[in-house]
C-alpha cells in the first residue's frame, strides 16, 4: 500500500516536474522564433527600402530623361516659329518695299495725269475756238451759195436727199434681183453638196434577200434520217416550222425554201442541231423547234441592242429593241430592213451635221423610221402612221415621231428631222441593186394567203410552201372533225378564187392531227 502511494506520488512530482521543464523548453523556443522573426522582417524591410531607393532613381532618371526630351521638342518649335516669323518679317518688309515703290509710280502717274489733263484742256479750247471759226465761214458760205442759186440751204438738203432716194431704191431692187438668183444657185449647189458628201460618205454592202437557204450535210445518208418513215420527220419539221424542206439529189445540201426568213433560220438551226444530236423522230423535233425560237427571239432582242450601241443610239425602251432586232429578218422589197435602216440612220446624222442640226435626234429617228413594218400584229394602217404611234407609245421625241410618220408624206411635217429622213429613206432605196420589186410583191402575195386561210374557224396554223403553189393549213383536232376538214379545204379554196390573184393553181391541204398523251409516274 505504501509502495503504490509512494509510486504515486513520485509519478505526480514527475509529471509536474515534466510540465514545468516543458513550458521552460516551449517559452525558449518561442523566444527563438521570435527572434528569428524579427531579424525576418528587418531584412525584408531593408531590402524594400533599398528596392523603393532604386525605383525611385529609375523614376527620377526616366523623368529627366523626358523632361529633356520635351524640352528640346519645345525648344525646336519655338526655333521652327522664330524662323516663319523672321521669313514673315522679311516678306512683309519686301512688301513694304514693295507698296511704296508702286505708291511713287502712281503719284508719278497721278502727276503726268495731271499735265496731259491741262494739256487735253488747251487743246478742247483751241479746237472749240476754231469749230467756232468753221461755223461762221460755212454761215457765209451758205448765205453767198442760196444768194448765188436762189434757193434755201433747207429746198436744197431736200432735193439732194430725193435724188439719193431715187437712186438707193434702183440699185437696191438690181442688188436684190442678183443676190435671190446668187441664193437660188448657191442653195441649189449647196443642197446637192450635201447630199453627194452623205452618199460618199455612207457605204453599205447590199445583198438581195431570198427566199431560199442552204443546209449542208456531211453525207447523203443523213437525209434519210430527215426524212424518217414514210416521211413522218420531214412532215413534222414543215408542219412545226413552216417552210418547204427540198430533200433532192442535190450533193451533201438540203434546200429550206420560205419566205419569212425568221422561219427559214429556226428550220436551219433546228436541223443542225438534230442532225448533231442524231435522234430525229417527230417529238423531238418539235422540242428542237420550240427551243430554237426561243433562241431566235432572244438573238433578236440582242441584235437590237447591239445595232443601238453600235449607232450610239441609247435610251430605247425594250420593245423598240426587239422591233430593231426583228428588221434583221425582215426584207423591203430583197432589201434587208435592218441594213437599210442603219444606212439611213448614219446618212441622217451625217446630213443633219452638215446643215447644223441635231445629228442624234436625226440618226435615232433614221433607224426607228420603218419600225412598222415589223409590228406584228399587222393592222390595215400605213407602216409610217403605225411606227409613228408606236414611237409616240414608247415616249419618243416629237420630232422623231414626225419624222417617222412623215417619211411618206402621210402627214404633214413640222421639223427638219423629216425631210431629211425621207430624202435619206429616198438615196438608200434608190442605190443600184438595193431594191427588187418583184421580191416584195411575191412576199406580200404569200402573207395575204396565209392571212386569208387564218380567218376561217378552227385553224391554229397557216403556211404557203412551194413558192405558193401550196397552202397547208394545220387545224385543231378538238373542234374540227374529218368531215369539216374536208369541207374546210373546199371553203378555203373557193375564198381564194374570190379575193385573191394569182398565176396557176394553188393546192390547199389542211391537216388534222389527233394525239393522246399520258405520263406514267
Amino acid at each position: 500500500m505504501d509502495y503504490y502511494i509512494y509510486f504515486l506520488l513520485t509519478a505526480i512530482i514527475s509529471l509536474a516536474a515534466g510540465v514545468f521543464i516543458g513550458r521552460m523548453l516551449l517559452q525558449r523556443v518561442y523566444k527563438q522564433q521570435e527572434s528569428e522573426a524579427r531579424e525576418k522582417a528587418a531584412l525584408i524591410l531593408k531590402e524594400a527600402e533599398t528596392k523603393s531607393e532604386s525605383i525611385m532613381k529609375e523614376k527620377m532618371l526616366h523623368s529627366k530623361e523626358k523632361y529633356l526630351h520635351l524640352k528640346s521638342e519645345f525648344e525646336k518649335e519655338v526655333n521652327k516659329k522664330k524662323n516663319i516669323l523672321t521669313q514673315n518679317e522679311a516678306k512683309l518688309k519686301q512688301r513694304e518695299q514693295q507698296i511704296k515703290q508702286q505708291q511713287e509710280k502712281v503719284s508719278r502717274r497721278e502727276t503726268e495725269i495731271e499735265k496731259l489733263k491741262t494739256d487735253l484742256e488747251e487743246q478742247t479750247e483751241l479746237a472749240r475756238r476754231r469749230r467756232e471759226e468753221a461755223e461762221k465761214m460755212k454761215e457765209q458760205q451758205i448765205s453767198i451759195l442760196e444768194k448765188a442759186a436762189n434757193l434755201t440751204a433747207e429746198d436744197a438738203r431736200n432735193q439732194l436727199i430725193h435724188t439719193l432716194e431715187e437712186e438707193a431704191r434702183t440699185r437696191a431692187s438690181a442688188s436684190i434681183k442678183d443676190i435671190l438668183e446668187e441664193a437660188k444657185l448657191t442653195a441649189t449647189k449647196e443642197a446637192k453638196k450635201v447630199v453627194l458628201e452623205t452618199i460618199q460618205r455612207t457605204a453599205t454592202e447590199h445583198a438581195i434577200e431570198n427566199c431560199v437557204s442552204v443546209f449542208n450535210i456531211e453525207s447523203d445518208d443523213i437525209k434519210g434520217k430527215i426524212i424518217g418513215r414514210e416521211g413522218r420527220n420531214i412532215r413534222a419539221l414543215e408542219a412545226a416550222t413552216g417552210v418547204e424542206i427540198i430533200v433532192d439529189d442535190t450533193p451533201e445540201a438540203i434546200i429550206i425554201s420560205g419566205f419569212d426568213p425568221v422561219r427559214r433560220e429556226i428550220a436551219r438551226l433546228s436541223l443542225h442541231r438534230l442532225v448533231q444530236d442524231g435522234r430525229i423522230h417527230p417529238a423531238r423535233i418539235e422540242e428542237v423547234v420550240a427551243k430554237t425560237t426561243k433562241n431566235i427571239e432572244d438573238e433578236i432582242v440582242e441584235i437590237g441592242e447591239r445595232t443601238a450601241i453600235d449607232l450610239g443610239v441609247h435610251g430605247l425602251h425594250p420593245e423598240l429593241i426587239k422591233m430593231v432586232g426583228r428588221l434583221r429578218f425582215r426584207s423591203s422589197y430583197g432589201q434587208n430592213l435592218l441594213q437599210h435602216s442603219r444606212e439611213v440612220a448614219k446618212m441622217c446624222a451625217t446630213m443633219a451635221a452638215e446643215m447644223g442640226i441635231n445629228a442624234k435626234l436625226a440618226k435615232r429617228a433614221g433607224l426607228l423610221h420603218d419600225i412598222g413594218k415589223v409590228w406584228p400584229d399587222e393592222p390595215e394602217l400605213p407602216h409610217a402612221i403605225l411606227g409613228m404611234q408606236l414611237a409616240e407609245k414608247y415616249k419618243e421625241h416629237p420630232e422623231v415621231c414626225n419624222a417617222i410618220g412623215a417619211h411618206h408624206d402621210e402627214i404633214e411635217m413640222t421639223s427638219m428631222l423629216s425631210p431629211i429622213v425621207q430624202a435619206c429613206d429616198a438615196i438608200s432605196g434608190s442605190r443600184p441593186g438595193a431594191r427588187r420589186e418583184v421580191m416584195e410583191s411575191y412576199i406580200q402575195r404569200l402573207r395575204d394567203l396565209e392571212n386569208l386561210a387564218l380567218n376561217f374557224d378552227g385553224v391554229q396554223k397557216c403556211y404557203a410552201i412551194q413558192a405558193g403553189r401550196e397552202l397547208r393549213v394545220m387545224v385543231d383536232a378538238e373542234n374540227v372533225s374529218d368531215e369539216k376538214a374536208n369541207s374546210l379545204s373546199f371553203d378555203i379554196s373557193q375564198k381564194i378564187e374570190q379575193d385573191m390573184q394569182y398565176p396557176g393553181q394553188i393546192k390547199v391541204t389542211v391537216i388534222r392531227e389527233m394525239r393522246s398523251v399520258a405520263y406514267a409516274k
